[in-house]
């Protein structure tokens, strides 16, 4: 019988994980996501930031959240898994009302931050990504999570 790692430990390779499957996938574009909106950020807030304070603030908000899903994601365990619940519920959430937010105040925003009009500018990604990413980590089995018996 295999050792299961502790609470928030990572898995050892070849173990079931959050990032294995079609979580891979979701991984690598959380994974671009962060690098992506991280790189927009920093290079907006530092050379126009007074072109669009809140847009791009907002921006850095997003990338943020990027982050830490796929530092979750890449961990594993059952606490990366609770961080990324977290943060995939706040990116969706964010999503969705700095989506409607642009849609109904669209003079609040002279440029356009990375969930603006619900991800637009990247293909709605942004609004479909952390709907996906909530339903991976919901049908994760109960075999991965800490205290649950073992199907073996």
């Amino acid at each position: 019988m295999a050792e299961r790692p502790a609470a928030g430990e990572p898995r050892a390779r070849g173990q079931a994980g959050l990032s294995n499957g079609p979580g891979r996938l979701i991984l690598a574009l959380y994974g671009v996501f962060a690098v992506g909106a991280t790189s927009r950020a920093v290079y907006q807030l530092s050379t126009q930031f007074d072109e669009a304070p809140l847009a791009y603030v907002l921006s850095a908000l997003a990338a943020v959240v990027y982050v830490f899903i796929t530092a979750a994601l890449a961990r594993g365990g059952e606490t990366a898994r609770r961080l990324a619940l977290v943060c995939i519920t706040a990116e969706l959430v964010g999503v969705l009302a700095i989506g409607t937010w642009t849609e109904v105040q669209p003079s609040e925003f002279p440029d356009q931050t990375v969930w603006s009009d619900y991800g637009r500018g990247y293909l709605f990604l942004p609004v479909i990504l952390p709907v996906i990413g909530l339903w991976w980590l919901r049908r994760q089995p109960a075999r991965e999570r800490p205290g649950a018996p073992s199907p073996e």
